[in-house]
């Protein structure tokens, strides 16, 4: 078996690429004095190349959404580095940031929080031309503005509205209006349909599908919602408090699932699509641990359904197996749900 590294594109082919990534938050320590520095993200390797959908899938708490407000500069990781198109976030200035920004968007789970329910939604698309002067004339605002909501299917009447004037499902179509206007090359969207309606949750992913079609926009994609992952994902990786488990296409993740993790996910998902890889799994028991205190060894160990003694003490590399790229961080993954029986 070789380690997954070795099956991830070549650097030159990858528009964001991410290695040993290490982020979270600092909490008081247990006497109330100094700062202990808290993992969300454990170490994380992904790459997303151009005009590709990578679908980042697991549990609330596992660190998917620490993991997105780093790559797009919210949050400071702890350690690794994030290189989009070669240049590591990391070392690089104030200006080249700046100027990395405007290919590098980010579309939020809730419009209400995340836009200012004060501006019309004009000025919410325009905001990103101000903040990056040299982008678009002022004179061709209003035209690109019209252009936008017609990409997001809204008419022009919406330019003058304000946000408390939408619905759920039109303020996530000018949240991805506004991503749009700097025309990015990458657009992490970070649980973007969780908070709406079944119906409208359709209608977006399908825009956000056609949008690609059109324009290149490659998306990371962080999603709970395995439904959400299967329609729009091309690769899958899944990710278990604060490291991915398992990586591969969405066919090979969904039909062939190598990981106990990923397994009892397809099982515990409802849906009206039948799944080739439900294979039955246990339900999952208990909650995901903390990251302030994950379990030695491999940390999906303490829910695992074929955890050995093994699995305590080593802990698991994320491995490609025998069918191409598709990689799994377990020790029994090339053996099947009852290795360990």
């Amino acid at each position: 078996m070789n380690t997954v590294q070795a099956s991830l594109p070549e650097a030159e082919t990858a528009l964001l690429r991410i290695r040993g990534l290490r982020a979270g938050y600092a909490t008081r320590g247990r006497s109330g004095f100094g700062r202990r520095r808290v993992d969300a993200v454990a170490g994380v390797d992904l790459t997303v190349r151009a005009g590709q959908t990578v679908c980042v899938v697991g549990e609330s708490g596992c660190g998917k959404s620490t993991l997105a407000r780093s790559i797009v500069g919210l949050l400071d990781p702890f350690g690794g580095t994030i290189s989009f198109e070669d240049v590591d976030l990391s070392a690089a200035g104030r200006r080249k940031r700046h100027r990395i920004a405007r290919d590098l968007q980010m579309v939020f789970q809730d419009p209400y929080t995340s836009l200012n329910p004060r501006m019309r939604v004009a000025d919410v698309i325009a905001e990103g031309w101000r903040v990056h002067r040299g982008v678009l004339a002022a004179r061709e605002h209003a035209a690109e503005i019209d252009r936008l909501l017609a990409l997001v299917e809204l008419d022009s009447s919406y330019a003058g509205r304000r946000l408390h004037e939408l619905s759920g499902g039109q303020c996530q179509r000018v949240s991805i209006a506004r991503a749009l206007a700097l025309r990015p090359k990458l657009i992490v969207c970070d649980e973007a349909v969780s908070a709406l309606d079944v119906s409208v949750r359709a209608q977006i992913l399908n825009l956000l599908m056609e949008l690609q079609e059109e324009l290149g926009i490659a998306y990371l994609f962080i999603s709970h919602d395995l439904d959400v992952v299967r329609h729009i994902a091309d690769e899958v990786a899944v990710m278990y408090l604060g490291t991915i488990v398992e990586h591969g296409t969405a066919a090979q993740v969904f039909e062939n699932p190598r990981h106990p993790y990923t397994r009892a996910l397809l099982s515990a998902a409802p849906s009206i699509h039948d799944r080739p890889g439900d294979t039955g799994e246990p339900a999952l028991i208990g909650e995901v641990p903390s990251p302030t205190a994950p379990p030695s060894g491999c940390r999906f160990r303490t829910r695992c359904p074929i955890a050995a003694d093994v699995c305590a003490t080593d802990v698991p590399e994320l491995r490609v197996h025998d069918d191409g790229d598709h990689a799994a961080a377990c020790h029994f993954a090339g053996e099947g749900s009852g290795a360990a029986s």
